[in-house]
């Protein structure tokens, strides 16, 4: 199985970023992961500086056969993380940054699958990826930054299990991710989650068909992701990626699909620290009872193998 090291990092997501490797459509692959500080914050006395490179996102790895104008589909299969995580708190950063009293480095171990908050104080990880994203077809995006490439979306949906759908700008789609949090609550409002390193095993194929993305599927659920300089622009952008896929991917005429999303539908807020703000609408599977829909985003669209 291919294993890509945590040292292999971009901090952008470019098409001129050279490939630390290849794999092959629906082959399984590991990628090493560095926490968001670089691994710069290992104690309390440790604090995060300017000069210190952040959010590295391991990567980009070329997927074979994909080509533009494709959507990646990328199956997280597995998340492992180290056994403590990191937080940074730093006055006026974050949405809470006004009530930040001083700089302050927390250690917060892990243990048997608990997250220690303080002492006598334990809640259950829920490992996530906060950046995964594509080449764009433009100018390189900061991987600090969230757009429709993907990046850091930090939407706490993407977990073992999911399939992150993706838009591919550039043939072999350069996908690159990390900023792994063991736990993160929506809207990240401190600017960071439990923030740790990790590992994740997944597998990568092309799907040839009018998908919005980017999109996330879970087992119970799916989502439309959009980011915006405003949650009201967040907002405008995910209810039209949902109404779309209902209308033209489902054949739901307007008025229904409108109807639906209210009664079946929830808007989510997933970050709003970064550079862009990220929000997500998404169905119950269960819910979405239609005979145009079969249980999967990817269901009705060809998958590809490179042929075409």
């Amino acid at each position: 199985m291919n294993r890509f090291e945590r040292n292999e990092v971009c901090y952008s997501m470019s098409a001129a970023h050279e490939p630390v490797g290849r794999v092959s459509p629906g082959e399984p692959f590991v990628v090493e992961t560095e926490d968001c500080y670089s691994g710069n914050l290992r104690t309390a006395a440790d604090f995060f500086t300017k000069g210190m490179s952040g959010n590295p996102a391991t990567g980009p790895v070329f997927v074979e056969g994909v080509k533009r104008g494709d959507v990646l589909a990328v199956e997280i299969r597995d998340i492992r993380t180290r056994d403590y995580a990191v937080m940074s708190l730093a006055p006026g950063a974050g949405a809470m940054g006004e009530f930040i009293e001083k700089a302050e480095t927390t250690i917060l171990p892990i243990r048997d699958g608990r997250v220690a908050l303080r002492e006598g104080v334990e809640v259950p990880v829920r490992p996530m990826i906060g950046v995964i994203g594509v080449a764009p077809a433009g100018d390189e995006v900061p991987n600090s930054t969230p757009g429709e490439h993907g990046g850091n979306m930090d939407c706490k949906e993407i977990v073992a299990g999911a399939t992150v759908y993706l838009p591919v700008a550039v043939d072999g789609a350069l996908l690159a991710m990390g900023d792994l949090h063991a736990l993160m609550g929506d809207g990240e409002v401190a600017i960071c989650g439990a923030e740790v390193s990790g590992e994740v095993t997944a597998c990568a194929r092309p799907l040839r068909g009018p998908l919005p993305t980017p999109a996330v599927e879970t087992k119970e659920m799916v989502f439309f992701l959009g980011s915006e300089p405003t949650l009201d622009e967040c907002e405008r952008s995910v209810l039209e990626k949902a109404h779309r896929w209902l209308t033209r991917c489902l054949g739901l005429g307007s008025n229904e699909a409108v109807r639906l999303m209210s009664l079946v539908g929830d808007l989510q807020v997933c970050q709003v620290v970064d550079p862009l703000k990220t929000m997500r609408f998404g169905f119950r599977k269960d819910a979405l009872r239609l005979p145009e829909f079969r249980g999967s985003l990817a269901d009705g669209f060809e998958i590809g193998s490179g042929l075409r």
